[in-house]
């Protein structure tokens, strides 16, 4: 897992607190997100804008150092996405990444074309000139390329700072204007000395300071909460994940008795979590949480329905009706508080093709609401303190606020919940079983101190029935499958590598404890070509 720090996000009347701010302009790379992110792990703030923002746009926001992604074009394409060519002028130190790189190329006077042959996966980086970008970048580090296009011709000014057996100019550079480029994807896993070389961009081009922490995020979040709040009154819908826990623990330390949380129990939820999280809240940290039980409304929606998809709307629209039915009994709330993430906020706002110019535009993807999507007539207003940050962040800011590590470590867990892991109808009897197996999995892998080994590791119920014989008599019962997954994002995941002795122990368990459970089998599909959760 990565832990990126955080940053002070804004100047503040009055704090003496300036930003050291990195800005991604993104090109449709599939990894803007993970640039992102790999600058806030130097403790530098780093945001991901259009590559439409103009220089003067760029001007306003002061950015100590511009990152151009990759992307999916090649940049002799017709409608190729262009960035302003005015940013060249503006003295900020710029380092284009792949598809970043060769527009940087183009747009200065240099040559791009498709490559004899193309280069995908890992490639050892030679380096012509170890100083200023590839400081301490050991000489045939690995790097991560994926590229049909080559530089061919370099702008004037330029030179080249490293190569592959592939690709001449794999990193190049004009020191004296402060501009770098890069074929490689140094912000992969893959790319061994790619932290190195985001580090040396960062530092000593960009000549940033470490000042993305996490104390000054609470304490800069906390006092713009006062600030916006005042003294109305904020509901938050509570789930017990790590992201509206942390949300609770920031907000009751900013404005204390002025938040009321609500925990609406649809049902779905594992073994003992609600009583678990009640009893957490309520009693250790002394947060109010107001408990609606309403796990017959629920499962009543959900008699006779087996598409997935009709699960999850008629549980979005259940628990829409819910809460507006609890927010106005325990109202009136001026602030709905909402654990809205950076990724969300990216993806809200991102790019795709016009159809009939086929040019890039920005669109709405989907909205974000952790509540399903709110009616209108509740009109509040929102408070979103969590939306600059990504999900490791969030871990970070709930342990720094006395966040228990059994949420901070929490495993995801759908919305739907245990519901779209029975596949087929669900009935009460299948969630008792459910239940139990998804338990019993819990159990072991945390005796076996593994469970922060893997990014998921969970029981599917099947609504099948298989033959099976205990004690010399024939059964037929449900088959249930273990899903345990490795992933640094969840955007793809292997499956896990787990002991022999965990996993019979954890079938042997399932097997005899379980009622209805005859049979357990392991799921080794990788994420592609499978999803992490089977619904």
């Amino acid at each position: 897992m990565t832990h990126s720090t955080l940053h002070q996000p804004a100047t503040v009347a009055g704090s003496g607190l300036q930003r050291q701010l990195i800005v991604i302009l993104d090109f449709g790379s599939q990894y803007s997100e993970l640039i992102a992110r790999r600058i806030r792990e130097t403790q530098v703030y780093s945001e991901v804008i259009s590559y439409r923002t103009t220089a003067e746009q760029l001007t306003q926001l002061a950015p100590k150092g511009i990152i151009l992604s990759g992307g999916p074009n090649s940049v002799y394409d017709e409608n190729a996405p262009q960035c302003d060519p005015e940013i060249w002028n503006l003295g900020i130190p710029i380092l284009g990444v792949c598809y970043g790189m060769q527009l940087m190329v183009q747009q200065l006077g240099g040559t791009v074309e498709r490559a004899s042959a193309g280069e995908y996966g890992k490639a050892a980086l030679f380096i012509d000139d170890p100083t200023d970008l590839l400081t301490n970048v050991e000489q045939a580090t690995i790097m991560w390329m994926s590229h049909g296009d080559s530089v061919t011709k370099l702008p004037p000014g330029f030179r080249v700072l490293a190569h592959t057996d592939n690709t001449p100019m794999a990193a190049i550079a004009h020191p004296e204007r402060k501009l770098y480029g890069v074929q490689f994807h140094p912000e992969v896993v893959h790319s061994v000395g790619g932290i190195a070389l985001i580090r040396n961009f960062v530092y000593h081009i960009c000549d940033c300071e470490p000042t993305w922490t996490t104390a000054a995020f609470v304490e800069e979040a906390i006092r713009e909460v006062r600030a916006k709040v005042g003294d109305k009154r904020v509901l938050l819908a509570l789930s017990g994940g790590v992201d509206s826990s942390t949300l609770a623990f920031l907000l009751h330390r900013a404005i204390g008795d002025q938040l009321t949380c609500m925990f609406i129990d649809q049902g779905f939820m594992r073994k003992g979590e609600p009583e678990r999280l009640l009893k957490l809240f309520q009693e250790q940290f002394h947060i109010k949480v107001e408990y609606v039980n309403a796990r017959d409304r629920f499962l009543a929606q959900l008699v006779g329905v087996t598409d997935p998809e009709e699960k999850r709307k008629r549980i979005g629209h259940e628990f829409i009706r819910v809460f507006e039915e609890e927010s106005q009994r325990l109202g009136p709330f001026d602030y709905l508080a909402q654990g809205t993430l950076y990724p969300d906020v990216i993806e809200s706002a991102n790019t795709n093709i016009d159809p009939q110019t086929g040019e890039r535009v920005a669109v709405k993807i989907k909205s974000h609401h952790n509540v399903g999507g709110l009616p209108e007539n509740l009109r509040f207003k929102l408070v979103e303190p969590l939306r600059k940050l990504f999900k490791d962040e969030v871990r970070q800011v709930g342990r720094s606020l006395g966040l228990p590590e059994e949420i901070v470590q929490r495993h995801p867990f759908p919305g739907p919940g245990l519901a779209i892991r029975i596949l087929g109808e669900v009935t009460p009897e299948r969630l008792e079983i459910l239940r139990d197996a998804d338990f019993i999995v819990r159990q072991e892998i945390n005796r076996a101190e593994m469970y922060n080994d893997f990014w998921q590791a969970f029981a599917v119920l099947l609504p099948i029935r298989t033959v099976g014989v205990m004690g010399d008599q024939r059964t037929y019962a449900y088959p249930v499958v273990l899903r345990f997954v490795t992933s640094e994002d969840g955007m793809t995941a292997d499956w896990a590598r787990v002991p022999y002795d965990l996993l019979e122990r954890i079938a042997n368990r399932i097997v005899n404890e379980v009622p209805g459970v005859n049979r357990v089998v392991y799921d080794i599909t990788s994420k592609p070509p499978g999803t992490i959760e089977w619904e």
